[in-house]
């Protein structure tokens, strides 16, 4: 359950979060939801909205932040980008370099991983700038302060380059579990929220003892003026109706694996992709 009133400090939110992701690694690569399996024999995991909006990436620098163990890193290797993923769970990353290993066959461009805090990102990156800054769905809301996450985005991009980011839009998170009634603050809480429940979303029947997370929600006037902030310039901005995964038990899943509210429902904007470039 999530406990608004409960905050950590500094130190308190990110040991716990780093706590939890480590202990759920191993559990998301032996999952249905990731299918690892599949990846390692040749499946994609980006999204074809992605892809579109990203372009072709054949010969171009990009780094993944907050990469997890590294589908997806991995996934733009396939296309032909040289990729660095970054990450700040040590397991993670160890997972990340295996799958790189058993995967190098299929890249088409050397792929690194780092272990860092995406803050630390600039100085554990050695003040490389990159053609593609990448960061996927899920990302944000583990990061308390956005604008100083803008920075270090826009320090990372390259002249002429961008920052490409899908995410969860954060008007879904306004609404309760189980129906589409207001039940949460759509502002950010400067100290975010402090949940303690067992599981993670690729298996919520899976063992766990870490189960102490801090997470903040950044709605999207927020995050794209950060950016403006920041120095990028903004090409679009695109709202999607549709998700993926089952946000609430009345979405209908279609064939390709997306979540849409049924006929008759109000339409709501589930996800959001942004692009924002740096000036030559």
């Amino acid at each position: 359950m999530g406990d608004p009133d409960r905050t950590g400090t500094d130190e308190e939110w990110r040991e716990a979060n780093r706590a939890a992701w480590d202990e759920r690694v191993p559990l998301h690569l032996a999952s249905a939801f990731y299918d690892n399996a599949g990846f390692l024999a040749g499946r994609n995991t980006l999204h074809d909205f992605e892809r579109r909006e990203v372009g072709d990436v054949e010969g171009r620098t990009l780094a993944h932040l907050q990469c997890h163990f590294g589908q997806d890193t991995l996934s733009w290797g396939r296309l032909g980008a040289t990729v660095t993923g970054l990450d700040f769970s040590g397991v993670a990353i160890d997972a990340a370099r295996e799958l790189a290993r058993a995967t190098v066959g299929t890249l088409r461009a050397p792929a690194t991983f780092v272990q860092a805090d995406v803050y630390d990102a600039g100085q554990a990156l050695g003040g490389e700038c990159f053609d593609i800054v990448y960061t996927g769905l899920g990302a944000l809301v583990w990061l308390p302060d956005i604008e100083r996450w803008a920075r270090v985005v826009a320090d990372l991009v390259a002249p002429g380059g961008f920052l490409y980011l899908a995410e969860f839009h954060p008007v879904a998170d306004v609404f309760a579990d189980d129906a589409l009634v207001a039940d949460h603050d759509y502002f950010t809480k400067p100290g975010g929220t402090r949940y303690d429940e067992p599981g993670t979303y690729a298996d919520w029947d899976a063992p766990t003892t870490a189960n102490v997370n801090y997470e903040w929600t950044h709605p999207l006037g927020a995050v794209v003026s950060a950016l403006i902030s920041a120095g990028l310039r903004l090409e679009f901005l695109h709202e999607h109706d549709h998700t993926l995964f089952e946000r609430w038990p009345f979405l209908e899943r279609s064939d390709d694996g997306s979540y849409h509210l049924p006929p008759g429902a109000p339409r709501l904007p589930l996800l959001y992709s942004l692009r924002a470039s740096k000036p030559v």
